[in-house]
């Protein structure tokens, strides 16, 4: 079966949950096999998640260049396992990083790159992804001509499915080209205590209907109620209400939750090919003519500071 490579994200000693996605679907187009570069003390706990879902084999590099330099020692980890190991697809998690190093990757194999992909099959010449495009308004299938593909995926494209595997542990010595650009400080988020946007399993966005910063107490009372991500409109954002790393849409982040609630958006294209890929959206506006019941599963015509509050009560009534 062709080995199908999978870098695994990773942070403070865990497998992020895009990973155990990406292994859930390399299953369908191959063998696994787990990428863990930089991953220090933790790399056998890391190989060990990854086998308990799906990795037969674990490559692992380490070394200071991983912390010290930015996605070029990545680079050429991966670049180098997916040569010795004649890897029929690469697969990475599509972030703003796991895009930059796709693309590096690809063009050092002399293949090709997919990204943004929300679904992957085994075709007859090789993966087919299924991708969404023109603001989420269609679907289409791609496939790589040429060389192994590197595919970026979007997080939630699939649900993670543990199959344990053998987790066979090989320990890689990287030849690091240089040139890369050096992390010279570093400054952490505080954490808000919730999910990631970009991988949580339910989100909850405010817009213009807010009204101003403080009207965000009562969507981040709902997120929090649902252990949700909180999200926010580019004119939420515009406004100086919340900050521009919780923004969905075009020119901010693309959420494919299983939940999605919209309160007080209008439903602008540039916000819909944030979340129109969402399996269920919920949608609380005042006004019935809003785009943005065009398509919702379940909308409510009413103010939210009436609505949310009520379903954060009723929410937490049932949570007991």
């Amino acid at each position: 079966m062709a080995e199908i490579l999978v870098l695994v994200d990773h942070a403070d000693g865990a497998v992020r949950k895009p990973a155990l996605e990406l292994l859930t679907l390399a299953r369908r187009i191959g063998e696994p096999s787990a990428v863990v570069l930089g991953a220090g003390a933790a790399a056998a706990d890391i190989a060990a998640k990854a086998a308990e879902f799906g990795a037969a084999k674990v490559y692992v590099a380490d070394g200071a260049e991983f912390a010290d330099y930015l996605v070029v020692p990545k680079v050429d980890a991966l670049t180098q396992i997916a040569k010795a190991s004649s890897a029929a697809a690469v697969l990475v998690t599509s972030s703003g990083e796991g895009k930059e190093v796709a693309a590096r990757v690809a063009l050092r194999l002399g293949s090709g790159v997919i990204t943004d992909a929300v679904d992957l099959e085994a075709g007859a010449d090789g993966p087919v992804a299924t991708q969404s495009v023109f603001a989420a308004s269609f679907q289409v299938k791609s496939k790589v001509t040429k060389g192994a593909p590197v595919i970026t995926v979007k997080p939630n494209a699939a649900a993670p499915e543990a199959a344990p595997a053998a987790g066979a542990v090989e320990n890689v010595t990287v030849e690091f080209t240089g040139n890369a650009a050096k992390v010279t400080s570093r400054n952490p988020r505080v954490s808000s205590g919730r999910p990631e946007l970009t991988e949580a399993a339910i989100v909850v966005s405010g817009g213009r209907g807010v009204g101003a910063a403080e009207g965000f107490g009562v969507v981040e009372e709902l997120a929090d109620a649902l252990g949700a991500a909180v999200g926010a409109s580019r004119a939420a954002v515009d406004a100086g209400w919340y900050p521009h790393s919780n923004q969905v849409g075009q020119t901010g982040k693309q959420v494919s939750p299983q939940l999605y609630v919209a309160a007080g958006i209008s439903g602008a294209i540039q916000h819909r090919a944030g979340m129109q890929t969402s399996k269920t959206i919920v949608a609380i506006n005042k006004d019935e003519e809003a785009p943005i019941f065009e398509l919702v599963d379940f909308g409510v015509v009413g103010d939210l500071f009436d609505v949310l509050p009520q379903l954060t009560g009723e929410v937490k009534a049932r949570k007991g």
